[in-house]
């Protein structure tokens, strides 16, 4: 206990500064995401309103669905444009000029969404939306990285896991301001969605008194006094030799070589591994269930017999645990290792989802089977929160040198983006054709996934990017190693058939 209050002490700023990071980084990308289902049915109501004040007809239901799937839309079209800006602006202009920039767009954005209501636009809220999915592309980027580039290395597990708390938590802010009770009413909409205006003005405010993260002031401006001096602010009075010479190791390492772009990135067969190991744990988190258990989780409430004024506050409950369970993980991930967490967290994710399974299929013969069904929802979001979600975050930051991070992170979003605009899309037809069999996907996912990453992920506790670096190349000359005796033993074993 007097361990953490004193790294409490000495580490104050750093907090402050992932406080601050938070706010205005992944926590809106959440709120974001999840405020559009609160104001659905009054936007809705806004937009045929105003078209019959406008063309003094009614608007049809078709068109009214198009227009409402535009916006929703928008957000991820703005999100794939802001991701593929992320990469230059952050190696150009560094994350904090980046965040900085991005806070003014996301203001701008907020202003088209808290005043459409008065101007009467529903073109307003397109805009906005589009504007704020370009702000979630780049600090989603931006925000995962500097956190990561700001740690030192006994915190750099709690640290990166940082990103994936405020990523839950702006879930749940959501889901409190979106009660009825609060802003979730026909009259507060407009100030529910400008919400994000207001984190975004507190980041752009008191961001510029913390300094660029030491790895981008040392290895890409070749700053040595600036980079030690940001250690000395964020990390309080020591000893950081050790942190100092990894980065000088990299910096050596990479020397000559600049920052890469997404094309010279894939032209790269030094980096594969690295891209083949992101690859498998991002398209791994699309598919984990998360999407089906989101989509069940009001309709298992409803069988369960809960009243439908309170099940807005047992999915408020679903979303708190999510932050419970990743505030956890950050403080376990140090001492556990990233490696473990991921399949270990993907074997329980995979176990709850087939005793859910198991428990709606036979909900209809025992009926307290439904109170299964509504623990096992909660132990699937704890198991995701204590795993995935706050490990794959800290494995993608440390995989990577800062030369291939930036174009790294462009891809990885890609991924992402299309993830989410495809799961969207595919998932209801899913459902619709498999009902609850459609979990039996995402569970062989899951086993599929904690295999791979047990055979192929090397631990990342603990170690320089270079370290891991030298790991990966390793294993790569292991591989061709291999591939070599194979072939020569088959070309033997040619030989000798022939005589």
């Amino acid at each position: 206990m007097a361990g953490f209050l004193s790294d409490l002490v000495q580490y104050r700023k750093l907090l402050l500064m992932i406080m601050v990071l938070g706010i205005g980084g992944t926590h809106l990308s959440g709120f974001q995401m999840s405020v559009i289902n609160y104001t659905s049915p009054y936007i809705q109501k806004f937009i045929n309103e105003t078209w019959l004040e406008r063309y003094g007809s009614v608007l049809q239901q078709e068109t009214l669905t198009l227009l409402w799937s535009f916006i929703v839309s928008m957000y991820c079209v703005g999100g794939m444009i802001g991701c593929l800006c992320s990469g230059l602006l952050t190696a150009k202009y560094g994350k904090k000029k980046c965040l900085l920039l991005n806070d003014v767009i996301l203001i701008i954005a907020t202003l088209h969404t808290g005043f459409s209501r008065r101007a009467k636009s529903f073109e307003m809220i397109l805009i906005g939306r589009f504007l704020e999915g370009i702000g979630a592309g780049i600090h989603m980027n931006a925000h995962i990285q500097y956190a990561g580039e700001i740690s030192p290395k006994r915190l750099r597990g709690f640290v990166n896991v940082s990103s994936s708390v405020f990523l839950a938590l702006g879930k749940a802010v959501a889901r409190i301001l979106g009660l009825r009770d609060l802003l979730g009413t026909e009259d507060m909409w407009n100030v529910l969605l400008s919400f994000s205006g207001l984190v975004a003005l507190i980041q752009l405010v008191f961001l510029p008194f913390f300094p660029e993260s030491p790895p981008y002031l040392l290895l890409q401006k070749g700053d040595k006094s600036g980079c030690l001096k940001a250690m000395k602010q964020l990390w309080g009075e020591g000893n950081y030799l050790t942190e100092f010479d990894d980065m000088m190791k990299e910096k050596a390492i990479t020397k000559g070589t600049k920052i890469m772009n997404v094309l010279e990135m894939l032209k790269e067969p030094s980096v594969y591994p690295q891209l083949g190991i992101m690859l498998l744990i991002l398209l791994s988190l699309q598919l984990c269930g998360l999407s089906a258990i989101t989509f069940y989780t009001s309709e298992i409430f409803q069988t369960a017999n809960l009243q439908e004024s309170i099940i807005p506050y047992v999915s408020l409950g679903v979303a708190v645990s999510e932050v419970i369970s990743l505030i956890f993980c950050s403080s376990i991930i140090d001492r556990f290792g990233r490696r473990i967490l991921l399949w270990g967290g993907y074997l329980l994710m995979a176990l709850t989802l087939l005793l859910l399974e198991i428990s709606l299929l036979l909900s209809d013969q025992y009926f307290w089977m439904q109170y299964c069904s509504v623990i096992l929802i909660f132990l699937f979001i704890i198991a995701y929160g204590l795993g995935p979600a706050g490990a794959i975050t800290s494995v993608m930051n440390e995989i990577f040198t800062l030369s291939t991070r930036s174009s790294a992170f462009v891809i990885g979003g890609i991924i992402i983006w299309l993830g989410l605009t495809f799961t969207g899309m595919i998932f209801p037809f899913a459902v619709m054709f498999l009902g609850p069999f459609c979990f039996l996907i995402f569970i062989a996912v899951l086993v599929i996934s904690a295999a791979l990453i047990y055979l192929f992920l090397p631990e990342t506790k603990g170690k320089s990017t270079s370290e891991i670096t030298e790991e990966f190349k390793i294993c790569q000359v292991k591989k061709k190693r291999r591939q070599i005796v194979e072939k020569n033993a088959t070309e033997e074993k040619t030989f000798c058939t022939k005589l």
